[in-house]
């Protein structure tokens, strides 16, 4: 067997992307510091959007997520984002984050998360990217920048590439959310669209709203598959 005929790991099943795919949304928390996090996520689960993931070029990052996972423990989904390394990947395994999110392929990350039972999506665009970051045994790929292509691409990447669910993510609007979805998206991840200025100044009187926007657009999605 060459190396190029080298099976891929197994992509088990995996319960933590099975409940974030169910409600089809991330909602991604970056900022300059993490002050305003706990009053978004707050806002976020009362809506009905559980899965959040903090960036780590956020200040106070991983104290966010510790306390963050203390305080709604199984009702909310933790996770981290711009996981670049190892390192990285097990302090925010120990800190509680629930699934792991790269703008990139790392296998050696994947590999960290899948041994502590967390989920890992690491980034890609090209088909030849994706189908790498597949054979890592990520349970999902997030296709970033989504901005870059279009839910065309997501549909034509289905006939060569069934079985890699894909994760769009960076500018994705409200309204392009049903696009996405009905090309056959797993989930959508949402930044500035969805939170606004909440994360760098605080109350929004209209993230509510957005997050009911958003839930909405994710079942208008899937009613046109």
């Amino acid at each position: 067997m060459t190396r190029a005929d080298d099976p891929a790991p197994a992509r088990p099943e995996c319960p933590i992307t099975t409940e974030i795919t169910s409600r089809g949304l991330i909602a991604i928390l970056r900022a300059p510091t993490a002050e305003h996090f706990p009053a978004i996520a707050a806002t976020l689960l009362d809506a009905g959007i559980h899965a959040i993931e903090i960036t780590l070029t956020t200040h106070g990052a991983l104290r966010c997520i510790r306390e963050l996972t203390a305080a709604y423990g199984p009702e909310a989904v933790i996770g981290a984002g711009t996981v670049l390394t190892v390192g990285q990947a097990q302090t925010c395994v120990d800190a509680g984050a629930r699934f792991l999110v790269s703008p990139v392929a790392v296998p050696d990350v994947v590999r960290t998360a899948r041994a502590a039972s967390v989920a890992a999506y690491p980034g890609a665009l090209t088909p030849t990217e994706i189908h790498a970051a597949g054979r890592t045994g990520a349970p999902a790929v997030k296709l970033f920048p989504a901005s870059a292509v279009s839910p065309r691409y997501v549909s034509d990447l289905r006939g060569p590439l069934p079985g890699i669910p894909l994760i769009p993510t960076g500018g994705i609007s409200l309204t392009g959310i049903p696009a996405w979805i009905a090309a056959g998206v797993a989930a959508v991840g949402l930044g500035t669209p969805l939170i606004g200025t909440a994360a760098t100044e605080g109350a929004d009187d209209h993230l509510a709203a957005r997050c009911r926007q958003a839930i909405a657009a994710v079942s208008e999605g899937r009613a046109a598959r």
